[in-house]
């Protein structure tokens, strides 16, 4: 009897000791669903989950309490990257319809790399505050990996679109088969075709790369010749209540998605000043629209070689990722690497680029200041953008 009785507080005393609490003291509470500031509020942590919070000057604080002092500063929900695609990795090998390294290192290598590193590109995300990433374009294998990760609390979470529906297939992501990031819609019926075969896979959502011009013809012209395959893909997965992501960079071919039901645009409209009909557009409709304004600068200075790699990327990104934006360098035998140094650095061209960047600014200003809802994104896993 004694034993049992010493068993049971020895048990006690354990579980105690398991028990454990910390409370940051007099911070501010940024409240982003009510957008406002909550001074002087307490955060009490249960075993590592935020039980209560609640204000500083109505909480007793236990005496073996942890406490940290969170006065002059702000607690934040986690962050969400809104734009990310996990079938690239962000290093140079990763786009070859827009620099072809094929011959330094097959692309198999980095499917095969996106796969095995998954998780620990999501460690990095919550090492930078961010607790949910979107994949606005990913493949069918994965979607089937995305699964291991939805129980794990120690990953962020995950919203994740199938294979793009596009409107133009670059030739070396023909034929990957589950691994392809893209699917080539032609008409109408494909459009919905594809939609219902995605379906299958659980997709968050649906993904459109509205790409004008690869046909020859000006950008309106072709805008409106997609456009019905657009409009079919947009219906389809409203029937099977899915949202739709549409990338248009174009002003024409960004408001013919919106007109026709779009529900977020994955990046800013850069190729002119929007006007007050388009914004109450958005706003109309309650599009959301993310200006991924960091991407091109990833691309410009590693195809440029005028890398400038920060103390903090040295610290949190994948080194491997990192280094290879460093090859060009030293790469020799092909003719579009020394073709995209010298173009890229050229003065006009530079002038023709920061236009570009000084549309999308003041585009996002517009934007901002009408009340359009904007999502934060990065488009991470381009060159030179690293998750």
């Amino acid at each position: 009897m004694t034993n049992k009785f010493l068993l049971i507080i020895a048990y006690l005393f354990s579980s105690l000791s398991l028990f454990s609490q910390t409370y940051i003291t007099n911070v501010t509470i940024v409240d982003v669903e009510n957008q406002q500031l909550i001074p002087n509020q307490t955060i009490v942590i249960t075993n590592d989950l935020i039980s209560k919070i609640q204000s500083s000057k109505s909480l007793k604080i236990p005496n073996k309490a942890t406490l940290i002092d969170g006065t002059g500063k702000y607690a934040v929900p986690g962050l969400t990257d809104a734009h990310i695609h996990f079938f690239q990795n962000g290093g140079l090998y990763t786009r070859p319809d827009v620099l072809d390294l094929r011959g330094h290192q097959s692309y198999e290598e980095e499917i095969k790399y996106a796969h095995q590193n998954m998780e620990n590109t999501l460690y990095r995300y919550l090492q930078n505050g961010i607790t949910n990433v979107i994949d606005v374009g990913a493949t069918y294998s994965l979607l089937d990996r995305r699964k291991e990760f939805t129980t794990k609390h120690k990953t962020p979470s995950i919203q994740m679109t199938g294979p793009l529906l596009t409107t133009y297939l670059p030739a070396p992501y023909k034929d990957l088969e589950e691994h392809a990031p893209f699917s080539l819609v032609q008409t109408a019926e494909e459009g919905i075709k594809m939609v219902q075969e995605q379906l299958q896979y659980h997709p968050d959502f649906i993904k459109v790369w509205y790409i004008v011009e690869a046909d020859g013809a000006d950008i309106e012209t072709s805008a409106r010749k997609h456009l019905p395959m657009i409009k079919a893909i947009i219906e389809e997965a409203h029937k099977n209540n899915l949202n739709v992501a549409v990338h248009a960079t174009e002003r024409i071919t960004a408001q013919l998605a919106v007109e026709n039901g779009c529900d977020f645009l994955v990046h800013s409209v850069d190729n002119e000043i929007l006007k007050e009909d388009f914004i109450q557009l958005l706003k109309k409709n309650k599009t959301i629209l993310c200006p991924t304004l960091t991407v091109r600068s990833g691309y410009l200075n590693t195809l440029g070689q005028k890398i400038d790699i920060s103390k903090h990327e040295l610290q949190k990104a994948d080194p491997y990722q990192l280094g290879s934006l460093l090859d060009l360098k030293h790469l020799q035998g092909n003719p579009l690497i020394d073709q995209y140094k010298a173009r890229l650095n050229l003065k006009e061209v530079t002038e023709v680029l920061m236009k570009v960047e000084t549309t999308k600014m003041a585009n996002l200003k517009l934007l901002s200041d009408a009340g359009v809802l904007l999502a934060t994104g990065t488009d991470a896993g381009n060159i030179g953008t690293l998750h």
